[in-house]
């Protein structure tokens, strides 16, 4: 079983910078892979980034490319969301997850979530 626990949200103005953080424990998700999605209220739960295990192979959608930054740390059971230029478009809570499988993860079917943390863009 993986718990993961997620920190780091908060109020920022547009333009800004936030770093969310996402702590596995539980058991070492160090070959998994771990991502990134947000949720407004009444929609859906979508993808927003993805790093394999190796910490070399990563993935973001077209929202996030170029503004926002996913990283891991192994030795730490961490994985980061370092988030640059933000928009009050990216109001939402977001939510850490992790999976064996990267498929299933990138389909929004991960094995484990983490319990999300709110991220507040004023403009």
């Amino acid at each position: 079983q993986v718990q993961l626990v997620e920190s780091g949200g908060g109020l920022v103005q547009a333009g800004g910078s936030l770093r969310l953080s996402c702590a596995a424990s539980g058991r070492t998700v160090s070959t998994y892979t771990m991502g990134w999605f947000r949720q407004s209220p009444g929609k859906q739960r979508e993808f927003v980034a993805s790093i394999r295990w190796t910490g070399i192979s990563t993935n973001y959608a077209d929202s996030a490319k170029g503004r926002f930054t996913i990283s891991r740390d192994n030795f730490k059971n961490t994985v980061y969301l370092q988030m640059n230029r933000l928009k009050p478009e990216d109001t939402d809570v977001y939510y850490c997850a992790a999976d064996p499988n990267t498929a299933e993860l990138r389909n929004g079917a991960p094995d484990y979530w983490g319990q999300g943390t709110q991220v507040t863009v004023s403009s």
